[in-house]
Order: structure tokens, then sequence, then C-alpha cells
């Protein structure tokens, strides 16, 4: 059995590329299962709940050399505890390459599109095997998060080119309405604690010596989330302590205007961001304008500062 996972503190990509993928591994001869490395976050319950689809799994503690499928991401402290330990037989990711150690050759699909979902949809395609609506449904809805509804610049042709045919199939005719829907679901945080806000979609990096935690927020209200400003700060705080990290940074993303105000909690990293992005701090918050992609803009300016 193959045990098909996206990333820790998973999104609507990581949770709908394993359970697609899983799909069709099974559909070519491979008997797969999806699951997921934690909580849905609010907008990816909205998607499977309007597709009529249940959340996978939590992954179980697998034995040592389990097969496994990765998707969404391919480096090792984004990914399963013992991943060291485990058979990765397959990858299908958008980003960049991490850290990754296999004992076998695996079979890799990387490509430099805005999301997993478009990856799989060609997979499928290349398969000859039809696409059912709930399927082309998740991944239209990943497409739509991963991209801000192609808004953000990681967005490629491909994307855009995958979303329009994959709308048809899911019987979504508007499809910037659902994305609309998508990104209300993503931003009604309600009571949420702040340490569930900070983790919703948080990724931890090596950059060098150092290793940073990079939280986001996408919504169509920040005026909320700074509302929580002082709550923020204390779980990020509290956070860096707990996991021992060189920094830790929150971007707050308005998806409508299209901006990133980062929350920073010490001077240690608001130097930092000063030198990496040339923006400076103001009562905890640093203005980094339109750079709204941590995978395309905000991981790589670190990573050349921390060079």
């Amino acid at each position: 059995m193959i045990s098909v996972f996206g990333h820790l503190n998973p999104d609507t990509d990581a949770i709908t590329a394993a359970l697609v993928y899983a799909r069709l591994l099974n559909r070519q001869g491979e008997a797969a299962t999806a699951y997921r490395l934690g909580e849905l976050n609010f907008e990816t319950a909205f998607v499977l709940h309007e597709a009529g689809v249940d959340a996978p799994e939590l992954l179980p503690d697998l034995p040592a050399r389990s097969v496994v499928a990765l998707v969404d991401h391919n480096e090792s402290a984004q990914s399963a505890p013992n991943l060291a330990e485990l058979d990765v037989r397959y990858v299908v990711d958008h980003h960049k390459l991490g850290d990754l150690m296999t004992a076998k050759p695996p079979y890799l699909r990387f490509e430099p599109v805005g999301c997993t979902g478009t990856i799989l949809n060609k997979l499928w395609r290349e398969a000859g095997l039809p696409l059912e609506a709930t399927d082309a449904r998740l991944l239209l809805s990943a497409i739509l998060s991963d991209t801000l509804e192609f808004r953000s610049p990681t967005t490629t042709q491909a994307d855009r080119d995958a979303a329009a045919f994959l709308a048809p199939i899911a019987g979504i005719g508007d499809v910037s309405a659902y994305a609309m829907q998508m990104f209300a679901a993503k931003s009604d945080l309600g009571d949420t604690p702040a340490e569930r806000l900070l983790k919703m979609d948080y990724k931890v990096f090596s950059f060098g010596a150092q290793t940073w935690g990079l939280g986001v927020i996408e919504t169509t209200n920040p005026a909320y989330v700074f509302g929580r400003q002082a709550e923020l700060i204390a779980a990020m705080q509290a956070e860096k302590a707990t996991s021992n990290l060189g920094g830790i940074v929150l971007s707050v993303v308005d998806i409508l205007n299209e901006s990133n105000r980062m929350l920073i909690p010490s001077a240690a990293e608001a130097q930092v961001v000063q030198a990496a992005f040339g923006a400076q701090t103001q009562g905890q918050v640093a203005d980094l304008g339109d750079k709204i992609s941590r995978k395309q803009q905000i991981v790589p300016a670190l990573e050349k500062h921390f060079s």
C-alpha cells in the first residue's frame, strides 16, 4: 500500500493533491491511500464540503521502509517526522528541490507551475483516463487557492489552461464567484486561537545554519488579523523559543489588493527583513508591497541574504 500525503500544516493543494493522486495511482493498478499531516484550514474544509468529499485521515505512524508518495512538498522539515526511514517512490511537486534522499530511484514529476493540481491534471490526461467531476472540482479548487485566482506571480499559462479545462468538468460556471466563496471561507477566522492562525499555512526552511518559520495568512479581511496582532506576535515568539528557530515571520496577504504586510516579532527579524527586502519595520509590521508569494518572492530573497 502506498501512503500519499502533502506537507505539514496542509493547504488546499496539499489535501486535494493527496486525494486525487491516490485515486490516480489506484486507477493505474497501484494500491494507494490519501492521508494528511495536520488539520484542515477553513478554505480546505469548505472545498471538501462543497465537493461532498471526506477529509483524508491523519497519517498513522508508518513503520520503516513503508512506501510513500509525496505531493506538494519534498523537504524533510515539511514532511512526516520519520521520512528518512520511509521508501519514497513518487514525488509530484511544484516547489524547489529540497533535501530529499531516497534509497531507490523514485518517480519524480516537478514543474515550475503555480499549483500541484496543474501537474496532476496533466498526469490524468497523459494516462488517458477521464476525470470525474469531483476530482476536477478538487483540482480546480487547488489551482484557484494556490494562485489566488491567478493573482499570484507564481501563476503560469499552464495553470490558467488547466482551470479552463477543469471548470466545465467540475460543473462550475462562474469560476470567479466560486473563488470568492473559497476566499471568504479562508477569511472567516472567527475566534480561532492565535497559535492555530500562525500554523494554518506555515513552513519551516533552513537557510544555511539558521532555521526560520515562515507563516502566511491569506485573507480578504486583513483588518481582522491586525486586530489580533499582539496575540499573533506572542504566538510567534513562543514558537520561536519552543522550536529553537533563528527567526519567524508571518505574512498577512491581502488577496484583493495583492499586498503583503509582514508581522515581525523582534529586532533580529527586522534586521533581516530590512536587508533582504529593503523594508523597514514600524510597530512590528514591515510593508513588503506586492511580494505576496512565499515560494517565489520571500524564500528566494531570504536564501540570497543568508548565502
